[in-house]
């Protein structure tokens, strides 16, 4: 059994507080310790916390989408409502796609492993769908038996 699948989702808003990501794209190791360096800023400085009292689910978002040529990278929640300090609502369209569902020690190593699976694995060998851009989401859903787990949601179009 594979540990992904493909489903159709309405339309969500994602409230977001985000970072331009510098590292080249393809230095993976780079783009990860901004990533954990962000993370660690917006749950020092409450940002978070702020965002999680919002909330219309327990759901964190790890948001990663290009913004005018620029990688951003966005610590956010699904809401209808706004915060001074957020600095986008992400629009995530009506469509099919790719879920990625998974466990790890912590919610770094989740989005890590979600993210080579989806774009490692996944999508390489997935001939009737592509990925064409457009946000792409690790969900933090929750821990159970000390472990994080969650799903990635990538928009895909059908080949």
């Amino acid at each position: 059994m594979s540990n992904y699948h493909f489903e159709e989702k309405d339309s969500f808003i994602v409230l977001g507080i985000g970072t331009e990501l510098k590292s080249d794209y393809t230095d993976y190791v780079g783009i990860s310790k901004e990533k954990a360096d962000f993370w660690s800023m917006v749950k020092e400085d409450g940002s978070l916390d702020k965002l999680k009292s919002l909330a219309t689910n327990d759901y964190i978002f790890a948001v990663n989408e290009a913004v005018n040529n620029q990688m951003m990278h966005y610590a956010g929640v699904m809401t209808e409502e706004s915060l001074p300090e957020a600095t986008r609502v992400i629009q995530f369209p009506k469509g099919e796609y790719l879920v990625v569902k998974g466990e790890a020690e912590t919610a770094d190593a989740l989005s890590n492993m979600l993210t080579g699976i989806a774009f490692g694995q996944a999508l390489p060998v997935e001939k009737d769908y592509a990925y064409v851009g457009g946000p792409n989401t690790t969900v933090e859903m929750g821990e159970k038996n000390d472990l994080v787990y969650g799903e990635m949601w990538i928009p895909v179009v059908r080949n």
